[in-house]
């Protein structure tokens, strides 16, 4: 489906206080919108694909490689596939991720 709106996407709590839509995706990548509520934590993790992304609104505490970084709105992030990283909301946030290839597992749910 090339076009899809957002009220389309199904909510899906992936941990608590982080709530997943997986908006749309094509043969090579996927687009997915997370909101993150305030002192909810991605815990370290790695997964074969690239992600890349940006805040769109909010403050999150990446740490991406051992390296740790305060992002706000408007703030991007580049992730290499299979490299630690997890994140700690800061304040309530919303961040768009982009994944490549696409992350088969989220388009299920």
């Amino acid at each position: 489906m090339p076009l899809k709106s957002n009220d389309e996407a199904k909510p899906v709590e992936m941990l608590p206080g982080v709530i997943r839509r997986s908006i749309v995706h094509g043969a090579s990548t996927s687009l997915h919108q997370l909101h993150m509520a305030k002192d909810s934590i991605v815990p370290i993790h790695t997964h074969p694909h690239e992600q890349i992304g940006y805040v769109a609104s909010g403050s999150v505490e990446f740490e991406i490689d051992g390296e740790k970084k305060v992002l706000r709105g408007g703030d991007a992030y580049c992730i290499p596939g299979e490299v630690p990283h997890g994140v700690v909301t800061l304040e309530d946030a919303v961040c768009v991720d982009i994944f490549s290839p696409v992350r088969e597992e989220y388009l299920d749910q």
